[in-house]
């Protein structure tokens, strides 16, 4: 198996990268997430839900961190009122009668993400492109969110490692000057201590959605010399 390593831009007005949704409160990490990555790509593939995603969910990450945006919050109603004399809203398991129900949905304004995806060049020649030409719509991270400018990064499929990767792409100016360091977070080898995030899709049916886990660290980089 000969290995490579894909780029993928994650830019855009609005994203969500949620590890912990629960009921009312959808939370969003700082950075892109591997399950929401994946999605994106099974999207461009054109892949149903019910579908496999293990190869997708076995190819390492890094995320290069261009712009962190701010975190806004959505406060959102569903349902709640009377139409025609008859109750509406969300259902109750119970069956009882349909109510309001509220969420707070957190998001990233003006993010800007470089996202390093390494594994089987094959598999990657394939992802990219369907990322030049997707099947489905792609969003970042949650349905409407959709990308400031294409996730296909033109000679963004490259026979160098995850860092080195980041590291020699076209790097953030500031002042008419490359910024000197940019923030990362890689995702940890076997036995390599990290921050846990279960994130690892092992399963997007809606009626079975199962996630894994794994570790990442943030690390500093600089532009590679040319």
């Amino acid at each position: 198996m000969t290995s490579a390593t894909l780029l993928v831009r994650c830019d855009g007005p609005m994203q969500s990268w949620g590890t912990r949704s629960r009921f009312g409160e959808r939370d969003t990490e700082r950075e892109p997430t591997k399950s929401g990555v994946c999605g994106l790509l099974a999207a461009a593939l054109g892949r149903p839900r019910t579908a496999d995603v293990h190869d997708l969910a076995l190819l390492t990450m890094a995320v290069r961190i261009d712009q962190p945006g701010h975190v806004e919050i959505d406060y959102q109603t569903a349902g709640g009122g009377s139409w025609n004399g008859s109750a509406y809203g969300v259902a109750k398991a119970s069956g009882a009668t349909p109510e309001t129900a509220l969420s707070r949905r957190y998001y990233l304004v003006d993010a800007d993400f470089l996202v390093a995806l390494q594994g089987d060049r094959e598999l990657l020649e394939r992802l990219q492109a369907a990322l030049r030409a997707p099947r489905w719509p792609l969003f970042l991270g949650r349905r409407g969110y959709s990308p400031g400018h294409p996730p296909y990064v033109p000679g963004g499929l490259l026979s160098v490692g995850l860092t080195e990767a980041l590291r020699s792409h076209a790097w953030p100016q500031f002042d008419g000057a490359p910024v000197p360091e940019l923030d990362a977070v890689v995702e940890c080898t076997p036995g390599e201590a990290g921050d846990l995030r279960r994130d690892v899709p092992e399963s997007f049916d809606p009626q079975a959605r199962r996630y894994a886990e794994r570790r990442v660290r943030r690390v500093r980089l600089t532009p590679l010399e040319k």
